[in-house]
């Protein structure tokens, strides 16, 4: 990691244009996007209760589009081919997670506004997804892409919950949804997902920038 930021001060193009010629930046970025998915599924929607709205579930499936195109790129990231197809299905699915996260961003604004007005023409929390080349996703994997419709905390009847899940589950509560920081309203969970696609943006720019210039710019 030394020898990265060293590089970057004498020689970033080809230093970027190295990094991103291995693995371990395409490894990140699918990392961090499949945890994100798990958190939101095995901690959030299972442990906390918290059930996934439309836009909820689109945002997951980008996720993983950019996760899929990360693994595909790791395969031979020096290959011409496999490179390509990375970049190209990573940012189809940055580009749609951020259009996601900024349309929940807005009914998230809408629901805690003081104008009744607010939520007009606005949608968003139907039951019936429509996936991308109409991918059944809510079929093949209900419990992971079957918005519920209800965004916020349902714990159903006589779950027994553990003093761990009750204080988180009271503490989101009572700040009236999800939270970074609940006590200042700091961050829900939209923001935090814009700010994630924000990150994997910044890295893949960088990649791009660095395979770009190296390898066709200068050659020209």
């Amino acid at each position: 990691m030394k020898k990265f930021f060293s590089g970057l001060k004498t020689d970033p193009v080809n230093t970027l244009a190295d990094w991103q010629d291995s693995r371990w930046p395409w490894g990140i970025i699918a990392f961090a996007m499949i945890a994100m998915v798990l958190l939101a599924h095995y901690v959030f929607q299972d442990w906390m209760h918290m059930l996934p709205c439309e836009q909820c579930v689109y945002i997951r499936y980008g996720n993983l589009v950019m996760a899929l195109g990360c693994i595909i790129a790791m395969i031979n990231p020096k290959a011409l081919w496999a490179k390509v197809v990375g970049y190209v299905i990573s940012l189809y699915g940055l580009v749609y997670t951020i259009m996601c996260s900024w349309k929940l961003i807005g009914i998230h604004d809408a629901v805690h506004s003081d104008d009744p007005m607010a939520m007009f023409g606005m949608q968003g929390c139907s039951t019936e997804p429509h996936f991308p080349f109409g991918l059944p996703l809510e079929k093949w994997a209900p419990a992971w892409f079957q918005p519920t419709g209800v965004c916020g905390y349902v714990v159903p009847d006589g779950a027994v919950l553990s003093d761990l899940q009750r204080w988180f589950i009271e503490l989101y509560q009572s700040s009236d949804g999800w939270y970074l920081i609940p006590q200042w309203k700091f961050m829900d969970m939209a923001s935090c997902c814009l700010l994630a696609c924000i990150v994997a943006a910044i890295f893949l720019a960088a990649m791009i920038f660095g395979w770009v210039m190296r390898d066709f710019v200068k050659k020209a």
